[in-house]
């Protein structure tokens, strides 16, 4: 099983593949040095298998790569960030609260 995550900026979203297949992503919009997720879906039929926290992590993690503020808008990115407080930071500070973090 191959997975991976990428970036379609014609869509504004990341993208999850499994073994080429469309399995899920993370819609947002950019905004000069931000980038606001605004919602992340998993089809069900790859549903229980982290796919969703995955797809989260790399988005995240490419946030960070690039040097933007993170506005988690999304439900499940929030509540990913809540379990991983090691990205918090992407969160600007005067934002946190906001956002619950």
């Amino acid at each position: 099983m191959t997975t991976s995550v990428t970036d379609n900026p014609e869509q504004s979203r990341y993208e999850i593949t499994d073994d080429g297949e469309l399995a899920g992503f993370a819609e947002y919009h950019r905004y000069e040095g931000e980038i606001a997720f605004i919602h992340t879906e998993v089809d069900p039929r790859f549903g229980g298998r982290g796919l969703a926290g995955t797809l989260a992590r790399a988005a995240l993690d490419d946030a960070r790569e690039q040097g933007l503020a993170v506005l988690p808008y999304c439900p499940f990115i929030r509540g990913w960030l809540t379990k991983h407080p090691d990205y918090t930071d992407l969160v600007p500070e005067a934002q946190r609260a906001r956002f619950g973090l």
